[in-house]
């Protein structure tokens, strides 16, 4: 009884062996992405920059090379391509300057229509049963228990401005650096990919261009819907100047956080001096925040990835896990990643397996 099992020991053994090799590939692959993302986790302030200025040496490069086919000098044609994208980010940052010292216009008017709202808020709770002395007593301990969260809120907002200032120049350093040098950097990376992948690297670095290209016509997609969404609300609320305050809170929507607040300052300022109530200006941050979140989860998704190419569960994972480990910043740099890792996995006949994962049905 003991033969046979001897005999069929050694195809079990290979069999479990086998089994081995095909089951650890999963495995192997789970390993590479969480020991990659707590390399990406701790060293974001030093990725985060280079991701930036590879997305605008790729969006630039198109540029740069028809300039230089006119006869341009390559240094003369980054500078030029540089300089018009700095112009840009300039007219953005006075936009925002300009709303803002608006709302300081209206501050005076806006300051007392707050204070005889809380007067209004005090006389409403008083009739309520809670007198001006327990309201103060609530208000005081409310404000020494939240006292150390604004410390720390205002902490952060003040560490995160002036990274947001070093990346502002880092990036264009980084992104010239890269456009300048990028027929080095194409060297080094033949010498990093394997001998069979260095066939289709041309192939794999001219269609991560036309990618990000296709990323960049799918934000300007997300802006236009976002404006069309905001200025139809407010349109829709009666608020002034709709249509140019829905466009200013889309473009400032580039801007974390502190884009979508300023937008919505002015048309919520002029809501109130309106209709002289408070509904309104809530109102408007109603319909912000719906738009914000279409925005997010579905016009995002949907318009960019159906130009990368990318299916739109993995275009939100994409995002949640950018989100989670570079912020802000990797909700916008973790969109292009995938659509790139889709270009390696589709010239890769090993990772067909991903590709499939990664694509589109229309693909299959």
């Amino acid at each position: 009884m003991k033969k046979p099992f001897l005999i069929a020991q050694p195809s079990l053994r290979k069999l479990s062996t086998n089994g081995i090799i095909s089951d650890s590939q999963p495995l192997k692959v789970l390993q590479y992405i969480v020991y990659g993302s707590i390399i990406l986790y701790f060293g974001r302030e030093i990725f985060i920059p280079i991701s930036f200025a590879l997305l605008i040496s790729f969006s630039l490069y198109p540029i740069c090379a028809w300039l230089e086919q006119k006869g341009m000098g390559r240094l003369t044609a980054i500078v030029l391509s540089l300089s018009l994208l700095v112009f840009i980010g300039l007219l953005i940052a006075a936009l925002l300057i300009y709303q803002f010292l608006g709302f300081l216009e209206e501050w005076p008017a806006i300051q007392s229509k707050v204070s005889q709202t809380l007067v209004d808020l005090s006389n409403m709770i008083e009739r309520m049963g809670f007198s001006k002395g327990d309201q103060g007593t609530f208000i005081s301990k409310l404000t020494s228990q939240s006292g150390n969260d604004l410390a720390s809120l205002i902490k952060n907002g003040i560490s995160a401005s002036a990274f947001s200032i070093i990346l502002m120049v880092l990036i264009p350093v980084y992104a010239f650096l890269i456009l300048y040098y990028r027929r080095y950097w194409v060297k080094v990376l033949r010498r990093l990919f394997p001998m069979e992948t260095k066939e289709s690297l041309t192939d794999i670095l001219k269609l991560t261009i036309k990618s990000y290209y296709s990323f960049i016509k799918g934000m300007l997609i997300v802006y236009v819907m976002v404006g069309v969404l905001n200025s139809v609300g407010l349109l829709l609320l009666g608020v002034p100047y709709a249509i140019l305050f829905g466009f200013i809170a889309s473009i400032l929507t580039f801007i974390p956080y502190v884009g979508i607040i300023v937008g919505s300052l002015l048309p919520m300022a002029m809501a109130w001096m309106t209709y002289d109530s408070v509904w309104y200006p809530l109102g408007v941050v109603a319909i912000f925040g719906f738009v914000q979140y279409l925005e997010a989860n579905v016009i995002f998704p949907v318009a960019v990835s159906s130009r990368l190419h990318v299916n739109t569960l993995a275009m939100l994972i994409a995002i949640f896990a950018g989100g989670v480990l570079w912020g802000m910043a990797g909700l916008i740099l973790f969109v292009p990643f995938v659509g790139i890792l889709k270009l390696i996995a589709d010239h890769n006949p090993k990772w067909k397996v991903y590709a499939m994962i990664l694509g589109s049905n229309e693909e299959s």
